[in-house]
């Protein structure tokens, strides 16, 4: 077999194996990771975060990529694999890559609600994850209750994080933005790009006046480098509203 038949041969198994996992992928552009600057997340006193200082589904918040764009960090307890097909609200396919971590536990994403852009601010928090089973409708109509999901109680919005944040129920058109993360063999976790549906300049948009306000800087749009401070969300916002 000549070189050129041996190149073509190489191109369509690639293509196959690719519609095996799904034929939409041979349609669509896969909605590629976007890189930003490598930063370390550490604990309130810029110390590296260690992996065990995380309680097992509990909330906690640390900003990527922009000063501004607050982000959820969870350890859900267990292995989360990755493999999710996902899509984005203009049908874009990616991959969810799943937990990192020690257990392949932790999960990060986007906390800016697909839907109004709810998100969690020093003041106040409309959207964040449920230990407890919460009630919410589906696509079909149906009540449904779930624990270990992330609720956003503006228009009831649910996502299951377990699954790279898919909606359950509600009106958002598509999962949260992903965090990539990068657990080193020392340790150190960090946050190392964005991929899925981000919402940041939208945000910033209809949120710019109120960021500069809460976050007391003009540059609650300027990228991320070196660390970023990972809080528990009882110490980052003061009010935490549980819709049930």
């Amino acid at each position: 077999m000549d070189k050129s038949r041996r190149s073509m041969v190489r191109i369509c198994s690639s293509v196959l194996a690719a519609a095996t996992v799904s034929p939409r992928l041979l349609a669509t552009p896969v909605a590629p990771l976007k890189n930003y600057s490598p930063v370390l997340l550490t604990d309130a006193y810029h110390r590296p975060l260690r992996c065990d200082q995380l309680s097992t589904e509990s909330e906690y918040i640390f900003h990527y990529p922009y000063k501004g764009t607050p982000c959820f960090l969870i350890d859900m307890g267990e292995p989360v694999d990755g493999g999710e097909e996902l899509y984005t609200k203009d049908g874009v396919p990616y991959i969810w890559k799943g937990g990192v971590g020690p257990r392949r536990s932790i999960v990060a994403f986007s906390a800016i609600c697909a839907h109004r852009m709810t998100h969690p601010s020093p003041a106040v928090s409309f959207i964040g994850y449920r230990k407890q089973a919460v009630g919410f409708l589906t696509d079909d109509m149906e009540i449904e209750r779930r624990s270990a999901v992330i609720q956003c109680c503006s228009e009831q919005s649910v996502y299951d994080p377990s699954k790279g944040a898919k909606v359950l129920g509600g009106p958002a058109p598509q999962p949260l933005a992903a965090i990539a993360l990068e657990y080193k063999d020392n340790g150190e976790l960090y946050a190392t790009g964005v991929y899925g549906g981000a919402l940041f300049e939208p945000y910033f948009e209809k949120f710019g006046d109120r960021l500069m306000i809460e976050y007391e800087t003009l540059e609650y749009r300027k990228t991320l480098v070196g660390e970023t401070v990972v809080e528990h969300v009882d110490s980052f916002t003061r009010h935490k509203i549980d819709c049930g």
